[in-house]
C-alpha cells in the first residue's frame, strides 16, 4: 500500500488539474478524458517498474496513441463531427492549441479541443511516475504536475468561476505523497554510533530543522503579502493575445450588398423552414453591424470557433418561444451565417460564434446545399418600459454612440430639430422613425453608399435629381446616425423577411434596420421605411437647413440708370479692363505655386521612365535580365507588399503571385513570374568571370531576395540570350501593369510620380 501511495497521490493531482481545465467545458466528458489519461500515465509507469527503463517510454507512447484515439473518436461521435478518424487526430494535434485559445466558451468536447490537453497531462503522468517510481525523487515528481495545474490556471483565468476545493486538493496529495516517501530519520537506525556523537547528531538536525523553519518562514513572510494582495485581482486572459481569424470586407460590411440584392429580386439566397414561434413574419439576421466611421458601416465582431450550443449575448428579460430553422443555402455567399435572434444551439455544421451580437460565421464559407438547423430564443421586449426608459452611456456603449468625423452640419441640424419636444431616448427615436417614413421614398435601383456624403444627400438632395430616395440601406444607415447625433446608443443590422407560406429566401426579401438600446429593456428595433403606396411629403416643408454663418447674406445691386448696349466695348474701357485686371506678381506668384509642383512631378516622372529604360532595354542579357527583377521588387514596394529579405527568387515569384491574386471569374489570372524568377537564379549562381568583389550590371544586386540577402559576386559569360532577356523584361511589364491596375483609382494615377524607386535605386547603387 506504500508503494501505490505514491502513484495514486500523482494520479490526484493531474486529475485536479483536469477538472480544473475542464469547467471551461460545455460537457464532462472533457473532464473525464482528462483523468483517465493522467490514469493511464501512471498505470504504465506502475505495471512496468521492473522493466529496463529503455522500454517504458515506448511503451507509454502507444499507450498515449491509443488513449489519443479513443479521445478523438468519443468527442467526435458526440459533436456529430464525420471524416476518417486519421484526418481528425492529424488536425487535432495540429491546431489543438489556437482552437482551444480561440474558441467560445464554454468550449465543446471536440477532437481538436480535447486532443493536446490530453496529450500533455498523459506526458506529465509519464513525467511524474517515473521520477517517483524509478528515481525515487517525490519532491521532483511534483514538479510535472504543478506545472501543468499551474498552466491550467493560467488558460482559465477568468473564464471560469473560482473554485477552493481543487486547489486544496492538489496541495494535500502532493503532501501525502511527500509523507509516505519519507524516510526513516531514527538516528537508532545506525548502531556502531558513541554517544557523544548522537548527541552531535542531534544538534546538527535540530539546527537544520531550525535553519529551515526560519527559511520557510522568511519565505512565508516575502510572499504572502502580494499573493494575498493579489487574491482579489482579476486574473489574465491569455486569449486575449490570440486574434481569431477575421472576416474579409463583403463579410465585415455587409450593408453594401443590399443594392445588389434589391437589383435581383428573384436571386434564391436560401431556403428556410421555421418552426414554433408566434407565427407571422419571421426576420432572419445575417450580420450586426456597431461601428461607424462616418464612410462605412462595420462588423466589429470577434468570431470565436464555438460547438452546438451557442452562449448568446445575456438577456435582460424573459425570452419568446424557441424558433427552430432548418436552413439549406442556394446563391448566398460569404461566410456570415443567417439565423433568428438569437441562437442557442446550432446543428450540421462547424461555425464561429460571435457572443456580443449574437452572429455566427463559417470559416470555411457557405457553399450551395450546405444546411444546418438552428434554434432560437429572442428576448422579450416589454413595451410598457420603453415610453420612461432611459439611454446607457459609459465606455461600454461608446461604440455604439462614435460618428467617425465631423458630422455635417445638415444632419446635426435636422437631430437637434427631431430632438426638440421630446425629452425621452424613446421618444426621440419614434420621431426620427416618423420622419424618415413620411418624407422619403423607398426604391430598388438607388445606388449604395452610407457615407456621410451618400446620407447627406439622401436626406437634402433635390428630388428630381435623384435625392431623398434609396434602398433599406439609407433609411437605416440615416437613422442610425441621426440617433448617435440625439445621445442614442444605435446599430445596424442586414438581414432578410421570411414571408409567412414562403420558404425561399429571395433577393428582394433582403433589408436592414435599425437598433436602439434601452436601459432594462435592450436592444429594439424600428422601422423607418414608409408605408406601400405612399406619398412622402417634401422635406422643405417640415426642414430646412440654416445656412452656416460663415456665408455672407445675398446683396441686391442697384438697377442701372442707363438701359445697356449691345455695342462693341469702346477703347478706353477695354483699357479700363485690363487695367482692372491682376497685377503681374500674382500671375508670377500663381505660376509659381501651380507651376514648380508639376514641373517636379514630370522631372520625376522623366526620371522613372529612363531608369525604366535603361534596367529592361539596355546593357548585356544578364543585366537587364536582373533589372526586370529589381523592376518588380519596386513594384512590390511601391504596393505596399514588399517580399520580406530571406525569400528566394522563386519564393518571391510566388509571393508575388498572392498579392494579385483575385477570387475565380473576377478577372483574368495575373502574369507568371516563375520563368523570370529562374532567370534571375540562372544569372545570380551560374559560373562567374566576374572575380569575387565584383558588381552586377547596374551596379547592384537583385534587391535582396537571394539567400542569405549576400551579392553573388559576378555574371556568367553567356549564360542568359538575348531572346531570354526580351522575355524577362516583358513578363516583369506585364506583372507590373497587373499589379497597377489593381490599385485604388488615386494610387494608380500616382504610380509614375512617385519618386521613391529613384531613390531605392542611387540607394543600392552607393
Amino acid at each position: 500500500m506504500r508503494g501505490l501511495a505514491v502513484p495514486a497521490a500523482l494520479v490526484g493531482m493531474l486529475g485536479v488539474a483536469g477538472l480544473a481545465f475542464g469547467r471551461l467545458y460545455s460537457d464532462p466528458l472533457a473532464a473525464r478524458l482528462f483523468v483517465g489519461a493522467a490514469a493511464g500515465a501512471v498505470t504504465v509507469s506502475v505495471a512496468a517498474r521492473r522493466l529496463p527503463s529503455a522500454t517504458v517510454a515506448p511503451l507509454s507512447v502507444l499507450g498515449l496513441a491509443g488513449y489519443t484515439l479513443l479521445a478523438v473518436r468519443l468527442t467526435a461521435a458526440a459533436s456529430h463531427l464525420g471524416g476518417p478518424l486519421s484526418r481528425l487526430t492529424v488536425d487535432a494535434l495540429a491546431n489543438g492549441v489556437p482552437r482551444v485559445l480561440t474558441a467560445m466558451i464554454p468550449i465543446e468536447p471536440q477532437p481538436d479541443t480535447v486532443g493536446v490537453p490530453v496529450v500533455a497531462t498523459w506526458l506529465a503522468g509519464l513525467a511524474g511516475g517515473e521520477l517517483a517510481l524509478r528515481g525515487r525523487r517525490t519532491l521532483l515528481a511534483c514538479l510535472p504536475p504543478g506545472l501543468l495545474y499551474a498552466s491550467v490556471l493560467y488558460v482559465v483565468g477568468p473564464n471560469a468561476e473560482r473554485v477552493l476545493w481543487q486547489p486544496l486538493c492538489f496541495a494535500g496529495f502532493a503532501a501525502v505523497a511527500l509523507a509516505v516517501s519519507a524516510r526513516n530519520g531514527n538516528d537508532d537506525a545506525v548502531p556502531e554510533l558513541t554517544g557523544a556523537q548522537r548527541a552531535a547528531l542531534r544538534v546538527r538536525v535540530a539546527a537544520g530543522t531550525a535553519a529551515g523553519l526560519a527559511g520557510t518562514l522568511a519565505l512565508v513572510a516575502v510572499v504572502a503579502p502580494p499573493v494575498a494582495h493579489g487574491v482579489g485581482r482579476h486574473p489574465a486572459d491569455p486569449r486575449r493575445y490570440v486574434t481569431p481569424p477575421q472576416q474579409d470586407i463583403l463579410d465585415e460590411s455587409p450593408l453594401v450588398r443590399l443594392s445588389g440584392w434589391a437589383l435581383g429580386p428573384d436571386q434564391r439566397l436560401f431556403d428556410v423552414r421555421l418552426s414554433g414561434g408566434a407565427g407571422g413574419e419571421t426576420r432572419i439576421r445575417l450580420a450586426v453591424l456597431s461601428d461607424y466611421d462616418g464612410v462605412t458601416w462595420r462588423v466589429g465582431a470577434t468570431y470565436r470557433p464555438a460547438g452546438r450550443v451557442l452562449a448568446g449575448p445575456r438577456a435582460t428579460g424573459d425570452r419568446t418561444a424557441p424558433v427552430t430553422q432548418r436552413i439549406t443555402i442556394d446563391e448566398l455567399d460569404g461566410r456570415l451565417v443567417p439565423a433568428a435572434a438569437v441562437p442557442e444551439r446550432i446543428d450540421g455544421a462547424r461555425v464561429s460564434f460571435d457572443q456580443a451580437s449574437g452572429t455566427i460565421a463559417i470559416p470555411e464559407g457557405l457553399r450551395p446545399g450546405l444546411g444546418y438547423t438552428v434554434v432560437s430564443r429572442a428576448p422579450k421586449i416589454d413595451v410598457n418600459l420603453l415610453p420612461s426608459a432611459g439611454a446607457p452611456s459609459g465606455p461600454t456603449v461608446a461604440r455604439f454612440m462614435r460618428v467617425g468625423s465631423d458630422a455635417p452640419k445638415e444632419m446635426q441640424q435636422l437631430g437637434q430639430k427631431l430632438a426638440e419636444g421630446n425629452p425621452t431616448p424613446y421618444a426621440r427615436a419614434q420621431a426620427i422613425e416618423q420622419f424618415l417614413a413620411e418624407h422619403y421614398r423607398l426604391v430598388s435601383d438607388a445606388p449604395s453608399g452610407h457615407a456621410y456624403p451618400n446620407l447627406t444627400f439622401f436626406l437634402f438632395g433635390p428630388p428630381g435629381g435623384g435625392g431623398q430616395r434609396g434602398t433599406s440601406e439609407q433609411f437605416a444607415a440615416a437613422f442610425a446616425v441621426l440617433g448617435r447625433l440625439v445621445g442614442l446608443p444605435t446599430r445596424v443590422v442586414v438581414g432578410f423577411r421570411v414571408r409567412p407560406g414562403s420558404p425561399t429566401v429571395r433577393g428582394a426579401d433582403a433589408l436592414a434596420w435599425p437598433e436602439v438600446l434601452f436601459d432594462g429593456v435592450g436592444w429594439v428595433a424600428f422601422n423607418p421605411l414608409p408605408q406601400p403606396d405612399t406619398r412622402p411629403r417634401p422635406v422643405e416643408d417640415d426642414f430646412k437647413p440654416r445656412p452656416e454663418q460663415s456665408t455672407p447674406p445675398p446683396s441686391t445691386a442697384p438697377p442701372p440708370s442707363v438701359a445697356p448696349s449691345s455695342a462693341a466695348p469702346s477703347r478706353s474701357a477695354s483699357a479700363a479692363a485690363v487695367a482692372a485686371g491682376p497685377p503681374v506678381g500674382t500671375l508670377v506668384a500663381v505660376t509659381g505655386i501651380f507651376g514648380v509642383p508639376v514641373l517636379c512631378v514630370a522631372l520625376i516622372v522623366l526620371l522613372r521612365r529612363s531608369q525604366r529604360r535603361r534596367r529592361l532595354y539596355e546593357g548585356d542579357p544578364p543585366g537587364r535580365v536582373l533589372g526586370a527583377w529589381r523592376e518588380v521588387l519596386d513594384a512590390l514596394r511601391l504596393a505596399g507588399r514588399p517580399p520580406p529579405p530571406h525569400l528566394a527568387p522563386t519564393e518571391v515569384a510566388d509571393h508575388a503571385a498572392r498579392v494579385v491574386a483575385a477570387p475565380p471569374g473576377l478577372r483574368p489570372a495575373a502574369p507568371d513570374l516563375a520563368e523570370l524568377a529562374g532567370l534571375v537564379n540562372a544569372v545570380a549562381f551560374a559560373p562567374c568571370s566576374v572575380p569575387p568583389g565584383g558588381s552586377f550590371p547596374g551596379g547592384s544586386s537583385p534587391g535582396g531576395s537571394f539567400p542569405g540577402g549576400s551579392s553573388p559576386g559576378g555574371v556568367p559569360p553567356g549564360g542568359v540570350e538575348p531572346a531570354q532577356a526580351e522575355l524577362a523584361a516583358a513578363q516583369a511589364t506585364a506583372y507590373i501593369a497587373d499589379l497597377r491596375a489593381r490599385r485604388p483609382w488615386w494610387r494608380w494615377l500616382l504610380w509614375s510620380a512617385d519618386p521613391r524607386p529613384v531613390w531605392w535605386a542611387r540607394r543600392n547603387h552607393r
